[in-house]
Parts: structure tokens; sequence; C-alpha cells
């Protein structure tokens, strides 16, 4: 199950990522009026064509790393980079699932992730509403046509993710982005999932007193 390896990742980092002082959520987050900006709803699946693969992501961080200016005269501390790592480890755990399916109205939004737990935005009155779960702590907002979702989760780890409608509605890019106070890079993945109909089910399901749920490939005679 993805909530037990996001579990045991959470564990593995407040070995490695442990730090003094709480992530800081964005304050770009915007109210709005009336509707949801944009309609997100649907069913998602993954194109893995379009997606990154994490050693390349992973390798293009490193490289970002060692031509930061304020490495030019020494190498990146093995630390710092044993940090990112771990991010990246990280954030390939929470972002393995390969389809979504939100829901959404005026006042939230449900993504559903296929083996992994279900992220919930809900607004009041067009503001942001913060959220508790077993997990940690989630606010969403919009920045325009996007939205964010920032987790706040143990050990001072923080996780947002940015969701992008295309144009003709038909792609959605996710930006996963996992932070710690104790590394001074954070680690970004990006995925891009196609709209598609899920097929019918070829069961048809009535509830019963005696047998509670009963699904048959034929007509059920209650």
């Amino acid at each position: 199950m993805r909530i037990r390896n996001l579990i045991l990742c959470c564990a593995f980092g407040a070995g490695l990522l442990a730090c003094t002082s709480q992530p800081t959520v964005s304050e770009s987050l915007q109210s709005f009026a009336g509707g949801m900006p944009v309609d997100l709803s649907g069913s998602w699946e993954r194109d893995y064509s379009r997606s990154d693969d994490i050693q390349a992501a992973l390798n293009s961080t490193m490289r970002r790393i060692y031509r930061a200016p304020s490495d030019v005269t020494r190498p990146a501390p093995p630390q710092n980079l044993d940090r990112v790592v771990a991010l990246a480890r990280f954030a390939d755990v929470i972002t393995q699932f390969d389809v979504m399916e939100i829901t959404q109205d005026d006042y939230e939004i449900k993504i559903a992730r296929k083996d992994d737990f279900t992220m919930l935005c809900e607004f009041d009155n067009g503001n942001s509403k913060r959220t508790e779960s077993e997990f940690g702590a989630e606010v969403c907002g919009w920045n325009g046509s996007q939205l964010t979702s920032y987790l706040v989760l143990p050990d001072d780890l923080l996780v947002s993710n940015r969701y992008t409608l295309s144009g003709d509605g038909n792609s959605l890019h996710v930006a996963t982005t996992v932070s710690s106070g104790s590394s001074r890079t954070p680690f970004t993945i990006n995925r891009v999932y196609m709209k598609f109909e899920p097929p019918e089910s070829d069961f048809n399901c009535i509830e019963t007193l005696s047998m509670k749920r009963v699904c048959s490939t034929g007509e059920i005679v209650p």
C-alpha cells in the first residue's frame, strides 16, 4: 500500500531530514468568488512518456547544486547531497500512483489517488481552509488558474503539489516539490496525466439484508 510506504518514508526522513524550523507555507494563495477558477474533475491516468524519470530528475538537481555560485570555490557538502537524495526517494514514493479521480464543487476538491490516501482541499467562501489528517496538516488554494496544495508532514517535511490544466482540458500537469528546513535544495518531480473515461463495470450489484452486497454479471433478483 502507498500509505504504508509513505509512513515508512516519513520514518526514514525523521533520521536524515530532521530540522529545527517548520517549512513556511506560501502566502500567495488567492481567494475566489463564485465557482472554482478551473474544473479539474475527471479520471486521470499517468502519461509516462511526458513524466519525469526519477533518476534523470535527481541528476538534474545534483548538477544545479554543483553549478550554484555558493559552490564554485568548494564542493557541495556531502550531507546536503544525502538530504537531496532522501527527498528524491520520498518524492518518488508519494508520486507512484498511476490513476487519479478528482471530484469538486464550490466548497471542496477531492483527489483520490489509486492505492494512496485521498487529498482533500476545502474552502470557506472562496478562502482556503486548513484540514487535518493522520498524515499532517493540509491547505490548498488557487494561484490564478493553478491549484496548489501544501501538506505539512511530521519531521518538518513540506510537500507541495501544483496542478495545471492544459488549454484543451485533456492533460493535467502535477509538479510535486518536497522540501525540508535541513536541506538547502528542494526536490521537484513532474508528472503528466491524461483524461480518460473509465470502463463501465460488467457487474451489477445490490444491497441485501442477509448477504449485504451481492454482485453478478447477470440480472440480480432481490
